[in-house]
C-alpha cells in the first residue's frame, strides 16, 4: 500500500495509530465490563482516526495517485453528522449507566445515515452505470464540500450544547440530593466537553481564516495535529478517568419538560422497570409547593429534626434518597419542601448546618488540638475543595480567615 513518510503525513500517522489502539481498548473493556461509556468513547476516537485520515494519506500520496485519489474521493472519511449525536450520547451513557437507545434516539442518526446513502449513490451511479466522473467531476473530495463542512459544524455544535445542557442539569439534580457532591461530579466530563469545544473552536477558527486570507493545505494540516493532539489526549484521559456513579440520572434535553429522573442504586434493564424504578423531580421548578397542600412549618420542623437534631449532617454520604426515606415522602416532594421552607437546595442545607457545627467548635477552641481539616471531616464534609467552597460560599470568607477574626475578638 502506498503511504509515503515524511513530516506531515508520519505526525498524524502516529496519532492515528494510538488513537485507534485506545478505541480498541474501550471495545475490550465495553465487552469485558458491559460499560456503555466505553463504547461510546471508542467509536468517538475511531471517528476522529477517519477524520483526519485524508489529511494523513494525502500528504502521504494518495491524492496523486490511482487507484487511490478514488478511495479518498468516494469513501466518507469524515462523518461529520454523527461525531455530534456519539458526543451527546457519551455523556448520557456515564451519568447513566444503563442508558440505551431507543427507537425515537435513533432519529438523531438521520443525518448521518442519509450521508452515508449519498456516497453509496456516488459510487455506483459514477463507477457501476457512468463509469466517468459525474459527482466529481469538480476534481473535489465531497467530505470538504462546503455545504457538508457547514452543515457537519453546525451539527456538533447543537450536539455540545445539548451536552453542555445535560450536564448543567445532572449537576443540579446533584446539588438537590447529595450533601457532598464532589465525587459525583467528575471533572474527567468538564474537561472532555472543554476539549470537545477546543475542537470546534478550532474549525471555527479555520473557517474564519480561509475567508479572509488564502489558507493552503498546508496551513490546514495545523488544524488537523492540534485535531489529533486534543483526540489522543481524550484517549488517554478517558482511559484513566472512569466515571463510575451510584446516582444514575435521566432527563429530556430535547423537550420541554424539565423533569429529570434519579435512581441512587443500579436499575434493572428491563425498560419499563427500568423507568418505573426512577424517582422523579423537577429541578428548574421555581415554584413553591401550594400553600394548602403542605404545612410548610410542618415540613421544616421534620427536616430539622432528621438532619439538625438528630446530626445526620455530620454523615458525609447523606442524601435526599435518605431523608426521604425516613420522612416516608419522595425525594420530588421534599426537594421542593425544602426549597420552600429554607429557601435553598439539599446540598446548601446540610453545607450550612455543616457550617454551624464548624464553628462552634472553632468558639470552643477544638482547632487548637485539630486540624482545620479534621475539624471539617468531623461536622461530615469529605474533601478540602468542597470544604473551604461551603464556607467561602456562605460566609464570604475562608475557614483561616473566620479564625483569625475569632482571636481578634
Amino acid at each position: 500500500m502506498l503511504f509515503e513518510f515524511g513530516f506531515y503525513s508520519s505526525c498524524l500517522l502516529i496519532f492515528f495509530v494510538h488513537t485507534l489502539v485506545y478505541a480498541f481498548l474501550f471495545f475490550v473493556k465495553y465487552i469485558i465490563q458491559k460499560q456503555q461509556s466505553s463504547w461510546w468513547l471508542g467509536l468517538f476516537l475511531c471517528l476522529a482516526a477517519f477524520y483526519v485520515t485524508p489529511w494523513m494519506v494525502g500528504f502521504a500520496g494518495w491524492y496523486n495517485n490511482q487507484p487511490y485519489r478514488d478511495i479518498l474521493f468516494y469513501t466518507p472519511f469524515q462523518h461529520l453528522f454523527l461525531i455530534g449525536p456519539v458526543v451527546f450520547f457519551y455523556i448520557n451513557s456515564l451519568f447513566n449507566p444503563s442508558f440505551k437507545i431507543s427507537k425515537k434516539e435513533m432519529l438523531h442518526f438521520i443525518p448521518a445515515v442519509l450521508y452515508l446513502i449519498f456516497c453509496v449513490v456516488m459510487v455506483v451511479y459514477d463507477k457501476l452505470i457512468l463509469k466517468d466522473y459525474y459527482f466529481l467531476k469538480n476534481g473535489q473530495d465531497p467530505d470538504f464540500d462546503t455545504w457538508y463542512q457547514t452543515l457537519g459544524f453546525i451539527s456538533m455544535f447543537l450536539y455540545f450544547a445539548a451536552s453542555i445542557k445535560y450536564y448543567n442539569s445532572y449537576k443540579k439534580a446533584i446539588e438537590n440530593v447529595i450533601s457532598n457532591t464532589a465525587n459525583f461530579l467528575f471533572t474527567w466530563v468538564r474537561n472532555f466537553l472543554f476539549a470537545f469545544l477546543f475542537i470546534l473552536s478550532a474549525w471555527f477558527i479555520l473557517a474564519a481564516l480561509s475567508q479572509i486570507f488564502n489558507v493552503s493545505y498546508v496551513d490546514s494540516w495545523w488544524y488537523y495535529l492540534a485535531f489529533s493532539i486534543c483526540c489522543y489526549y481524550i484517549a488517554i484521559a478517558g482511559y484513566s478517568n472512569a466515571v463510575e456513579t451510584k446516582i444514575f440520572f435521566k432527563t429530556k434535553v430535547f423537550a420541554s419538560d424539565n423533569t429529570v429522573l434519579l435512581q441512587f442504586k443500579n436499575p434493572l434493564l428491563i425498560e419499563d422497570t427500568f423507568i418505573l424504578n426512577f424517582e422523579k423531580i423537577d429541578i428548574f421548578n421555581t415554584e413553591t409547593i401550594n400553600n394548602k397542600e403542605v404545612n410548610f412549618n410542618e415540613w421544616k420542623q421534620k427536616i430539622e429534626q432528621i438532619i439538625l437534631t438528630e446530626k445526620n449532617y455530620e454523615q458525609p454520604e447523606l442524601t435526599l434518597f435518605d431523608v426521604a426515606k425516613k420522612l416516608n415522602t419522595n425525594i420530588s416532594v421534599l426537594s421542593k419542601a425544602i426549597n420552600s421552607s429554607f429557601n435553598c437546595n439539599f446540598n446548601d442545607l446540610v453545607n450550612g448546618y455543616r457550617i454551624k457545627a464548624f464553628e462552634a467548635l472553632i468558639l470552643l477552641g477544638e482547632h487548637k488540638k485539630q486540624t482545620i481539616l479534621s475539624l471539617a471531616f468531623e461536622v461530615g464534609f469529605n474533601s478540602k475543595a468542597t470544604f473551604n467552597r461551603a464556607f467561602k460560599k456562605t460566609n464570604g470568607i475562608s475557614p483561616q480567615e473566620f479564625i483569625k477574626n475569632t482571636l481578634l475578638k
